[in-house]
């Protein structure tokens, strides 16, 4: 307690080690201003290596900027606690209602069972439950995931008692019966088969009914609200689609033990085939207008579907960074860190962003706050409205049930359809300057931004125990896909008028800027990257250096700064949790993406800013056949399909492969001519073996496999191809 009587409820503090590791980065700094200094004194005159020599320079140019950009979330990292206890005994009786928002799009991408697990481990938040209210939207308009949810709201009335008496956790109930056996007290137990045979009926109704796609007139029958799919014509040709499946205002609503139960509601908004409908965006801006007219919560919280709450107090941690009597005030949105329940050991995708959640956001989080990520966050309802930061202005947080009760829930429901229609928005500020920005693939992080740029600050909590837990890719191109939407998004937001470098200039701290520049400058480093893979390894089939020799001083600082940078990038991987492996499998990933994802992402970026394409959405699949997910639990990459992305990927593997055996053989002797071409060629012949060395999986799926996650024998013969194409022309036509 200060001395003014203030006691925080949460708590921040500062890395341990940070003046260590800056001098460190300095010291990088100043090798990686020695490397430039050398390419721009040493540029060779007319012949062979000018150009070459001059574009890794500019590549080199572009590495260091980008560098700059990755130490911002590395300079100031804090790290948050909260104390809930305190947050209770202060304000148990006036907290905030809730409004949780969850979204799916497509029920065979993203199955009923598990949209109806993550909204069943946020009805069972250890939380009053006459303030929390959860809202899914689906935008498929499925009457499969109504049904599911329609089993769910029955189910809860059993799972939420069950989970507050025995202190369940997680309080999704798929990964709870996952993670248990039977019990060993003797009542325990049998309740815990009750329950757990209770679930397993309704997931073999639900997964019978999506099996057939098809609903059955005695399931059709037990709800009204199966009348309003009489109308509806197609995914993207519905009319609204609203029913308040628990009413938490109606004294009926109540779980076993007479307790009431949190209200829950299903919208599919209105769609037609010439109105946009503005992906996620456009679905949590619907959200926001129905929930405010039926509980309005002054928080609110969305989560993917496929992201399950993994702590019943998930709520409160957040309300400690709100309600904070002298810091909570500037607080917007507090992101949670997410964990993936599918990860591998060694994660050989790549997949759960380890450096980023525990390393890179508690940085931009020093630097003011970190960037809303779309899933597992918690918004001040007004912030999201637009409201900008005023000092002067406070926040009450206890309300009375002001909002209409007597009207029928029919009436209430037809009434607020409207709200959700597809015109609804037309000639308004929605998607401008209220509710989610439109016009980005990661709306999530332009409207997160563009709330910083009002006053606002953010919070990251990354608690020992991962709040939210999700499915990560399991296939390459799941995570090839899914990063040329963000790098395509991210890089639209640089072009964009919310654009870090201009929008945000003055409103946000420098640091933050260069955290944001850090995810907007993935699409265009694919050229430095794809630059730098194929020309020095070319150049060795002609004997031309391109690097300081061995036995030159100018060889020390280009040694540096790659053994320093890659010492520290595993020192902090292993420090995040991760092994030595899954370290190296990072780097085979983080080639891929920017060469291939990067890439795709940087091309459709310019094409849409220009107008020369449309706005598109790719859903990642969170299902996957047997054989795949067991070569993914076996750790064997996944390729098994034709694409644009594995064409340039496994070009460049094979053309380093034709390179690095054309100096084994012809270049490599015993003699003192063999030795001296060591000495000129050291650093081409170290990165081209260690392209060699990343792609080795790739090399056994091209020649070796036989299973069908190999690589297609079309696009391997196509690879060749351009490969050796590639090195004859280069060899030949210089």
């Amino acid at each position: 307690m200060g001395s003014d009587g203030y006691v925080p409820l949460f708590e921040t503090k500062e890395v341990k080690g940070s003046v260590i590791y800056r001098l460190f980065a300095v010291s990088i700094f100043v090798g990686i201003c020695l490397i430039l200094f050398y390419r721009f004194s040493h540029i060779p005159g007319e012949g062979d290596g000018r150009w070459a020599w001059i574009g890794l320079f500019a590549a080199e140019l572009w590495f260091s900027l980008f560098w700059v950009c990755t130490q911002a979330p590395r300079w100031n990292r804090v790290y948050r606690c909260t104390f809930k206890d305190r947050l209770s005994q202060r304000f148990e009786v006036e907290l905030p209602r809730v409004d949780i928002f969850v979204c799916t799009a497509d029920p065979k991408i993203e199955p009923p069972m598990m949209v109806i697990n993550t909204v069943l481990s946020v009805l069972a938040y250890n939380y009053p439950t006459e303030k929390l209210s959860v809202y899914l939207s689906d935008d498929a308009g499925s009457d499969i995931t109504f049904y599911a949810l329609l089993e769910a709201s029955h189910f809860a009335k059993e799972w939420i008692p069950y989970c507050k008496k025995f202190r369940v956790e997680p309080r999704s109930p798929d990964a709870y019966f996952l993670s248990i056996s039977d019990p060993n007290d003797v009542n325990e137990a049998k309740e815990f088969k009750a329950i757990k045979k209770l679930y397993e009926d309704m997931e073999n109704r639900i997964t019978r009914a999506a099996k057939i796609d098809q609903l059955s007139e005695e399931q059709r029958c037990k709800h009204k609200g199966f009348s309003q799919w009489d109308s509806y014509l197609s995914i993207r040709d519905h009319e609204t689609i609203l029913q308040i499946l628990i009413d938490g205002r109606d004294p009926n609503a109540r779980d076993i033990e007479g307790y009431s139960l949190p209200t829950l509601v299903y919208l599919a908004r209105e769609k037609r085939p010439q109105h946009p409908h503005n992906f996620k965006a456009g679905a949590m801006n619907a959200l926001m207008r129905v929930s405010g007219k039926i509980s309005d919560g002054q928080i609110i919280h969305n989560v993917d579907c496929d992201m399950y709450s993994n702590d019943s107090q998930s709520v409160r941690d957040a309300l400690c960074f709100f309600m904070d009597g002298k810091k909570g005030q500037e607080v917007a949105f507090v992101q949670f860190s997410e964990g993936f329940k599918n990860v591998t050991k060694n994660e050989i995708y790549s997949s759960s962003f380890r450096v980023g959640m525990e390393v890179e956001f508690h940085g931009m989080d020093g630097n003011g706050g970190p960037p809303y990520i779309g899933t597992g966050c918690f918004h001040r309802r007004d912030t999201l409205c637009g409201r900008k930061f005023d000092k002067e202005c406070t926040s009450k947080w206890y309300k009375e049930n002001d909002l209409e009760s007597e009207e029928s829930l029919h009436g209430l429901e037809a009434k607020l359809k409207v709200l959700a229609s597809c015109t609804y928005e037309e000639n308004t500020q929605w998607g401008k300057e209220t509710g989610l920005k439109y016009g980005c693939p990661v709306e999530d992080v332009i409207t997160g931004l563009s709330i910083q740029c009002k006053g606002w600050k953010s919070v990251y909590f990354n608690p020992e125990r991962k709040a939210f837990v999700g499915v990560a890719p399991i296939t390459l191109p799941q995570t090839l896909v899914q990063h040329r939407r963000w790098s395509e998004g991210n890089f639209l937001i640089f072009l964009s008028k919310y654009s870090p470098a201009w929008y945000a200039l003055g409103k946000i701290s420098f640091g933050l800027q260069l955290g944001y520049f850090n995810y907007s400058f993935w699409a265009p480093s694919c050229f430095a990257t794809l630059y730098y893979s194929i020309i020095p390894s070319l150049y060795l089939l002609k004997d031309v250096p391109l690097f300081p020799q061995y036995s030159s001083l100018w060889f020390i600082p280009f040694a540096y700064v790659i053994s320093a940078k890659y010492s520290y990038s595993l020192v902090e991987f292993l420090w995040s949790g991760g092994t030595i492996l899954g370290w190296w499998n990072e780097q085979r990933i983080w080639l891929y993406k920017r060469i291939s994802s990067y890439l795709f992402g940087f091309i459709d970026a310019i094409l849409k800013s220009t107008g020369f394409s449309g706005q598109a959405f790719v859903i990642t699949a969170k299902v996957a056949d047997e054989d795949v997910s067991e070569r993914y639990q076996k750790e064997i990459l996944e390729f098994g399909a034709t694409s644009p992305m594995f064409t340039i990927i496994t070009t460049l593997a094979v053309l380093n492969f034709i390179c690095f055996l054309g100096v084994v053989v012809t270049k490599i002797t015993m003699d003192a001519a063999g030795v001296r071409y060591l000495d000129r060629m050291a650093m081409q012949i170290l990165l081209c073996v260690v392209i060699v060395l990343i792609n080795w999986p790739l090399y056994q799926a091209l020649f070796f496999r036989k299973d069908k996650g190999k690589m297609p024998s079309s696009l391997t013969l196509q690879s060749i191809g351009f490969a050796l194409l590639a090195c004859t022309c280069f060899v030949y036509l210089q």
